[in-house]
């Protein structure tokens, strides 16, 4: 293994192609930035749900060579015209706009308003499995009104989002309900659920002011009989398209949860408040406020076929890319 500072990345090499189907290619040069972009060198890739998602489903913009990958953790290497508030070497996390060249790669440049400082007592390693599922997690709460001591149902609660979503509810006043798979049930218990269920039980009797779902929006919609008039239902890992009850029934309210729309029509004061919500709960996992559980890490080498193992129902909780070296095989 040998350090490099040559960039390289693992691009797409084709619509229709397999998730596993990444090239891996050396760069020309270090990109440079956009008046307000910085250039990040990578140190870890966090890989997430959606950075498969996207490979199969293929965005208009995307071509051949195009680098996937939402998330990422390394230090400030250059800086836009426009970029006052960051220094070069500053460590940072991010969550990259999926219509631009993402994480898989050496070096990453990322609109300044999405970079999150990272605390020094929180290491890279873990900083980089943290922007997608945290600000999530943070993104859903944040559609609900607090309400001390209401009931919320948080379904898929074993995985990553799940998990932050049981914590942060918890430490907002909600008696937290989480339904996840059995093995998952003493470790929800410890992050603050009162009560765990099965997966694909309707057998609870309690009628719930919200419930957070993580699964899809099929299994959105069969929770609506549990949420309480005037409730609400977030649905984080798909879209509602049709209301799941009848009009001026339960009036429910219905929400859905996408972390990019901010790089599309995200107003300055969004912004603002993204970051100070992010570094803040960064600093909370850095203080152990927040669990979040330690990473499977692999060698950037090994890319591909640990992205393809998160397709699968064993796939680890969550996967790290070390970017810092690389096996010197041409």
């Amino acid at each position: 293994m040998m350090r490099t500072d040559r960039p390289m990345a693992w691009g797409v090499v084709g619509k229709d192609k397999p998730t596993i189907a990444l090239q891996w290619k050396n760069l020309n040069s270090i990109p440079i930035p956009g008046p307000d972009d910085v250039v990040i060198r990578n140190e870890y890739i966090g890989l997430n749900p959606v950075d498969w998602k996207m490979i199969r489903n293929w965005p208009e913009n995307w071509n051949i060579g195009h680098a996937p990958g939402v998330d990422g953790a390394g230090t400030v290497l250059k800086l836009g015209e426009n970029v006052k508030s960051l220094v070069p070497g500053q460590r940072v996390a991010y969550h990259q706009d999926l219509h631009r060249n993402g994480s898989f790669a050496s070096h990453t440049v990322v609109d300044n308003r999405a970079l999150l400082k990272v605390p020094d007592i929180l290491p890279l390693v873990l900083a980089a499995a943290l922007p997608c599922p945290l600000m999530t997690a943070w993104q859903a709460i944040e559609k609900v009104p607090r309400r001390a001591e209401a009931d919320v149902l948080i379904t898929g609660a074993g995985g990553m989002v799940g998990r932050f979503l049981v914590q942060l509810a918890a430490q907002r006043g909600y008696r937290v309900t989480a339904m996840a798979s059995a093995r998952h049930h003493k470790t929800l218990r410890q992050l603050g659920a009162e009560t765990v269920i099965a997966c694909a039980t309707n057998s609870s009797q309690s009628q719930f002011f919200a419930v957070f779902d993580t699964v899809n929006a099929q299994h959105a919609a069969s929770m609506a009989d549990l949420i309480e008039a005037n409730g609400h239902l977030v649905c984080i890992q798909d879209r509602l398209e049709t209301p799941p009850v009848p009009p001026f029934d339960k009036a429910l309210s219905l929400h859905e949860v996408a972390l990019n729309a901010l790089f599309r029509v995200g107003t300055e004061r969004q912004w603002v408040q993204f970051r100070q919500a992010g570094e803040g709960l960064l600093t909370m996992v850095a203080s152990e406020k927040l669990l979040a559980p330690e990473p499977r890490i692999e060698p950037i080498t090994a890319l591909p076929e640990a992205l393809e193992a998160t397709t699968t129902q064993d796939r680890p909780l969550k996967t790290v890319i070390d970017v810092r070296y690389f096996a010197n095989q041409e």
